[in-house]
């Protein structure tokens, strides 16, 4: 998680691969709603927003594999 100005980074903790992207861009979100699942170690990861907002990117896609640290969702 990093910010940027206004814009948070939503990243992932671990490396892994993305089970499911559960919001597009333009979609709003609460904080705390799920925004991306990534799957490592046969478990998944839900990765949430810290704070209610708008989705700006969706850089992943179902089937994708990430690294640690890599940006998955840009959240404004």
């Amino acid at each position: 998680l990093t910010v940027d100005d206004r814009a948070i980074n939503l990243t992932s903790p671990m490396p892994g691969r993305v089970v499911a992207c559960l919001v597009e861009p333009g979609s709003m979100v609460a904080k705390g709603q799920g925004v991306i699942v990534v799957e490592a170690m046969k478990m998944q990861n839900e990765i949430q927003a810290p704070r209610a907002g708008c989705v700006s990117e969706v850089r992943t896609t179902p089937g994708q594999t990430v690294d640690a640290g890599q940006i998955l969702a840009v959240l404004e």
